[in-house]
């Protein structure tokens, strides 16, 4: 839910098209307001700054990689950038005659709020995040007008020919190859990491059980489905295709040695035991380019109109008169 929050609340930093293009800082100055910039004498709020900067720092944190002092500094002046760049572009757009409908608008809000469980959910998300409703939606009017210029005056004019697709495919191999993958069941019996001896004998004898009715000539999604403790239990165990590096190493090891339609002995993993069986393996392959043709075009086409969008905002800076009011450790 934080994603499509950050969406609205960040306004353009969202908009793959919308990157930093140098720096857009004219002299620093003090603020009089809760100001960050002023560009062309239209307020970039402090809290809208804020907002933006705690989004980035959190996504940065959960990849496991914080934020220092220093590179805190430096990503406040590469968020303020892209603000000033889309507040050029907003500007740019009305003056173009781009405008959103309040239905549009409305349309476009309720699409999004119903992607929260909850009215609570969504009142929470407000709160955490510092924001109100009515600021959400003068966001996301904001993000839709520059969106819509975006598309009408850059990327709907812009094509690219089959031919330069193709030798971006054949000159980039490393991004098409298919790893071989394996489409697998299996069946758990779960074992906590600290159980006791008698515990972890329960459970491997009511495994080897499952194994025996199998021996038998039961049938594995039917086992899973009445004594399997995993999550896919429901499915006959079923955990679809994976490749390599996904799955705990001893699970993938067996899973990757099994031939279609063989069942494997009992396998330990920090999980517990599992009894696998492989439905189909798809041996390491190249992606057709028929099958890629038109991601690799969209990718192209968005690399031009993210090329373009740097000239343009690079000019309307040139005629723009832009106030930043940041300071180094604030």
């Amino acid at each position: 839910m934080g994603k499509k929050v950050h969406t609205i609340c960040a306004t353009l930093i969202a908009f793959s098209f919308i990157l930093t293009t140098g720096n857009l800082f004219a002299e620093t100055k003090t603020p009089e307001k809760n100001e960050a910039a002023l560009v062309d004498g239209t307020p970039i709020p402090m809290s809208e700054l804020d907002r933006a900067v705690n989004l980035a720092v959190q996504r940065s944190q959960k990849t496991g990689q914080p934020i220092d002092a220093a590179q805190l500094d430096k990503l406040k002046k590469d968020i303020l950038d892209r603000l000033i760049g889309a507040e050029l572009l907003y500007q740019a757009a009305v003056k173009d005659g781009i405008s959103i409908s309040e239905k549009e608008q409305n349309d476009k809000f309720d699409q999004w709020k119903k992607g929260f469980p909850s009215e609570d959910a969504f009142k929470n998300s407000l709160k955490q995040w510092n924001i109100d409703e009515a600021t959400m939606r003068k966001d996301l009017k904001k993000a839709m007008t520059i969106e819509d210029f975006i598309k009408t005056k850059f990327a709907d004019k812009i094509s690219v020919p089959e031919a330069e697709v193709k030798k971006y495919y054949d000159s980039n191999p490393q991004y098409f190859k298919q790893p071989e993958q394996v489409k697998a069941s299996h069946i758990l019996i779960k074992v906590e990491p600290n159980a006791k001896e008698e515990d972890k004998a329960a459970a491997l004898k009511k495994i080897k059980d499952v194994q025996d009715k199998l021996k038998e000539g039961a049938k594995f999604d039917a086992l899973a489905k009445e004594y399997s403790e995993g999550p896919s239990k429901d499915k006959g165990g079923d955990l679809g295709y994976f490749r390599r590096g996904q799955m705990v190493k001893p699970f993938e090891e067996k899973a990757f040695s099994l031939k279609p339609g063989e069942f494997s002995d009992i396998v330990e993993t920090q999980f517990g035991y599992h009894l696998i069986t492989v439905i189909d393996v798809k041996p390491a392959s190249v992606v057709p380019f028929s099958e890629v043709k038109e991601r690799i075009q969209k990718f192209l086409q968005q690399q031009k109109t993210q090329a373009e969008m740097f000239t343009f905002i690079a000019e309307l800076r040139k005629s723009a008169k832009v106030e930043t009011f940041l300071k180094t450790g604030s």
